[in-house]
């Protein structure tokens, strides 16, 4: 990882590290960090290792086509029905069930930024058009929803299916 995309994963791991002290309901052992600031055909999913503080896992994965800008490299973020946008902020990942692309988490937005992520149906999902290694050009784009290649997904499957306590997802720009 690049020196500056690492500094600002150690400082939201911090924040996430604190936020589940206070709330141990959540996975102490592992969060799952987007950093949306990456461009789309590079790996900006990151699953974290918070006992040992380190990174783990990686992949690729879609934004929402309503955060387009037009701008290379620029996204714009909404919590909006029908926005299509992605929506920055804390999610906890909740159950799993059988949805349009097969097994799907639904989402729970912890932040005023994302709080309407269930009643807009964010879901963290794989589709087969996401590819699975980095590429120079952007990858396709979601409805809003975090969008993984189905191996990647399946790394991330095990680690939620088998976690005790839900575990807390974090989008930021």
């Amino acid at each position: 990882l690049d020196h500056s995309i690492e500094e600002k994963l150690a400082s939201h791991v911090k924040e996430v590290q604190l936020f589940i002290s206070k709330n141990p309901k959540y996975n102490d052992d592992v969060a799952f960090f987007i950093d949306m600031k990456i461009h789309s055909g590079k790996n900006r999913f990151f699953i974290y290792d918070l006992k040992n503080n380190k990174l783990i896992d990686q992949g690729l994965v879609a934004h929402g086509s309503g955060s387009e800008t037009g701008t290379e490299g620029e996204l714009k973020f909404s919590n909006t029905n029908n926005s299509l946008s992605t929506s920055l902020g804390k999610y906890c990942i909740g159950t799993s069930y059988n949805g349009r692309f097969g097994k799907a988490y639904k989402l729970y937005g912890l932040d005023t930024t994302n709080s309407n992520a269930f009643e807009r149906n964010i879901v963290l999902h794989k589709y087969s058009k996401v590819p699975y290694n980095e590429q120079d050009e952007s990858i396709c784009n979601s409805l809003g929803c975090p969008m993984v290649h189905e191996k990647f997904f399946e790394r991330i499957e095990k680690i939620v299916d088998n976690s005790g306590k839900n575990i807390l997802l974090e989008i930021y720009y």
